[in-house]
């Protein structure tokens, strides 16, 4: 299918696609397989002799991230790129911790692009995934600060072994066929991770010395927020101080959670009762935290959790639970 123009007007953002979470790597000759990159979503769009970096909300990142700004400068005019920014430990993994330190960590920052959407002001949306990397590999040229991402001629077994055994995040599995669909997680695109961890939205925090205690997340179903845990591991002084900051100008009077108060603090002490809620101070939902844990209980709780960063690349109301 050949690519088609823009209709009169030059190219602008489009929607991100997302991958679906899979309990399991899929297999078969039909399936791609990339490492799963733990960093921020960022497309690049270059248009009016500009090069400009979004968020997958569309926040302009150009002045975070100048100089990979600067490294995408000779792209073609009329070109859209989708990929990951990630942050390089000194192991060589990525580091997302390091990656919110961007100021100080710019020699380690590296932009690895996996799809082309626009080239020459036409749209490559429609062609299957195969012929937009092929593409991408004939416009882009890896510099400092910018890779390709390595597709693995591995089977889905072999590349979940290698995955394992570097302590890797997990793995990115697309369908060589699939066309890129802005906005949607239809399972053309899968993610499979190592570890349980994902986004939850941070619905309101117990207070504590230091700003904060502990944070009360949740996930959406359908347009209702519910409550799926507490979370108080994963800090220090330092981190508690810095997320209080960035929380308490969305304070409200009203808990923003459908299924709370719960009659009973239940087995693994996650249930928020009505005598618990007297302490917590209530949120906007309109932060998003990535939080590590070890299980999802039957009453689609959280057991030990972990607070791992905020994310501000997240929209909130697309933070659904993933397995």
């Amino acid at each position: 299918m050949a690519a088609k123009p823009f209709p009169k007007r030059q190219v602008g953002f489009i929607e991100t696609m997302d991958c679906l979470s899979a309990t399991k790597v899929p297999e078969g000759p039909e399936w791609t397989y990339e490492l799963k990159l733990d960093g921020y979503r960022l497309e690049v769009i270059r248009a009016n002799g500009k090069t400009n970096l979004y968020s997958r909300r569309e926040n302009l990142l150009n002045k975070k991230f100048p100089y990979i700004a600067s490294a995408l400068s000779s792209l073609p005019e009329g070109t859209i790129i989708d990929g990951e920014l990630v942050a390089l430990g000194a192991d060589g993994r990525p580091n997302f911790n390091l990656l919110q330190n961007f100021r100080s960590a710019e020699d380690q920052i590296v932009y690895y692009a996996f799809d082309i959407l626009a080239h020459d002001n036409r749209d490559l949306t429609t062609l299957p995934l195969s012929e937009r990397r092929t593409i991408l590999q004939s416009v882009l040229v890896p510099a400092d600060h910018i890779a390709i991402s390595e597709v693995s001629g591995q089977t889905g077994a072999q590349m979940l072994k290698f995955v394992q055994s570097h302590g890797l995040e997990g793995i990115v599995a697309k369908r060589a066929d699939s066309v890129y669909q802005p906005g949607l997680r239809t399972g053309l695109w899968t993610k499979y991770r190592v570890n349980m961890e994902q986004e939850f939205v941070i619905g309101g925090y117990v207070p504590g010395s230091n700003g904060i205690d502990s944070l009360v997340i949740g996930f959406y179903q359908g347009k209702e927020l519910r409550y799926a845990s507490r979370v108080r591991a994963g800090f220090v002084p330092a981190t508690r101080r810095t997320v209080f900051d960035e929380l308490k100008g969305l304070k409200t009077a009203k808990c923003p959670f459908v299924n709370l108060p719960e009659k009973q603090a239940g087995r693994w002490g996650q249930g928020l009762t009505a005598e618990k809620m007297k302490e917590c101070v209530w949120l906007r939902p309109e932060a998003v935290a990535r939080i590590q844990f070890l299980e999802w209980t039957g009453a689609d709780h959280l057991r030990h959790t972990k607070f791992v960063a905020l994310r501000d690349d997240k929209d909130p109301r697309k933070v659904v639970r993933e397995t």
